[in-house]
């Protein structure tokens, strides 16, 4: 299949198929497992929790942006593990951090200092352009940080009455699924049978402004806490220069702005932060994933002296975070990232996706869009059954690994090492799928 001599629509963040329709379908069939492939699925289910629906693939190896399953198939990754792999699987600059650290020391806990903490505050702080950072492990913690933190900073700083700050969400965002994260999410799914739910959390539209100031108006607002690209609603892309629009409005109403780039940051959207396309720097940064290069669990939030210094000791922390471990690791996925210039590669390599993805002569895919390397398809699942997942599973089959969000789009994400040969494979493999039904 062939690109289109045209880059128009490389340019193009989005583009859209209308008014198609097509004929009852019926999804060709999957390959059957094979043993080892079997064997292990069943022992997952036997003995863990079910709290995940994947697609019936056993990863054993990953290199660049290829995983190999138990059974030895090769496979295009483009889930990078929701973005955590951007600099590719098994980087071998990663891996040396890893294995080098590890042999000397790994865990203190913070109950005394580790002589690599302090080189990695310095190093992040100066590399995002603020002043502090507070170290944590996972992407939700980040996202619990910057909430605890701005919620410190209204009673401290603000000057909102005690018990009173309220932090404000978009509508469909995901950052997690602790109780607070569900707490302010907008989707049964993530909510159903898990309240009471967390007080002076509030909800309004994404890419909404006139909606988004209404509600900062409230002098009792301390955040609007928000993804400058939602992830798993769907790649929402908002309009042109919305992050700088919310920044201004949380300026005029004295409120914090915290980022979620847990998922868009890092060179996954073609600049090193999504906030960067809209020449906005929040008040608070949340990093998490490929902080690490997907090797173990790092997360960061970076803000200001006036904000994170309102945190006391005793008041917040974590037995893991700013492991020496964890920061010399975070240290050589961030220069990898830099050296290879991987935020170019992501922006060029996504326009050449997208292209191609819109060059398909089909009626199932109705909208291709997207930034850099975080890209999605939406399918035409008007009719019976789930032609998202059923589409999942004929790429498995044809060496291309991707996962349906939100029912009827399927993610688009590969790590941003990746060429333009492979790049052109996948859009085969995506064609040839979509012929087949």
């Amino acid at each position: 299949m062939a690109i289109r001599s045209s880059m128009r629509a490389a340019t193009r963040t989005a583009s859209s198929v209308a008014g198609r329709s097509f004929s009852a379908r019926a999804a060709p069939a999957v390959e059957p497992l094979g043993s080892a492939t079997q064997a292990a699925i069943d022992l997952e289910d036997a003995r863990g929790a079910h709290n995940y629906h994947p697609l019936p693939v056993v990863l054993e190896k990953g290199v660049g942006v290829h995983v190999y399953d138990v059974e030895g198939k090769e496979y295009l990754d483009f889930l990078s593990a929701y973005s955590a792999v951007n600099q590719g699987h098994s980087h071998p600059r990663i891996l040396e951090a890893l294995y080098t650290q590890a042999s000397k020391l790994t865990l203190t806990s913070r109950a005394f200092h580790n002589n690599v903490l302090g080189e990695y505050a310095e190093y992040v702080t100066d590399f995002f352009g603020y002043d502090r950072v507070l170290p944590m492990n996972t992407g939700v913690e980040g996202g619990e940080t910057a909430v605890k933190l701005a919620r410190k900073w209204a009673y401290q700083v603000k000057g909102v009455p005690e018990g009173r700050a309220k932090v404000l969400f978009a509508e469909n965002n995901f950052w997690g699924r602790t109780l607070a994260a569900v707490s302010s999410s907008s989707d049964p799914t993530c909510r159903q049978g898990f309240g009471p739910y967390m007080p002076g959390f509030d909800m309004v539209p994404y890419d909404d402004l006139p909606a988004l100031e209404a509600k900062l108006s409230d002098p009792d607002v301390a955040a609007f806490m928000v993804e400058p690209i939602q992830g798993e609603a769907g790649i929402v892309v908002p309009q042109e220069g919305y992050m700088a629009k919310v920044k201004a409005l949380c300026q005029k109403y004295n409120v914090l702005l915290i980022a979620d780039e847990v998922q868009t940051g890092l060179c996954r959207t073609g600049k090193m932060l999504a906030v960067e396309w809209d020449d906005c720097k929040p008040d608070l940064l949340i990093l998490g994933k490929a902080l690490s290069g997907g090797v173990l669990p790092v997360s960061a939030v970076l803000s200001s002296d006036e904000v994170i210094l309102t945190i006391k000791p005793g008041e917040h922390g974590s037995t893991y975070g700013g492991n020496p471990l964890a920061c010399r690791v975070a240290m050589a996925a961030l220069k990898v990232l830099k050296d290879e210039n991987m935020a170019e590669n992501s922006l060029k390599m996504g326009e050449r996706l997208r292209a191609g993805l819109s060059a398909i002569d089909t009626d199932l895919i109705t909208t291709v869009r997207g930034r850099g390397l975080l890209s999605a398809i939406v399918v035409d699942d008007s009719q019976e059954g789930s032609l998202a997942m059923d589409m999942c599973m004929q790429l498995k089959d044809a060496g291309l690994l991707a996962k349906p969000t939100h029912g009827n789009i399927i993610r688009l994400a590969p790590p941003l090492c990746i060429n333009e040969a492979q790049i052109d494979q996948a859009v085969d493999i995506v064609g040839d799928v979509c012929r087949r039904f």
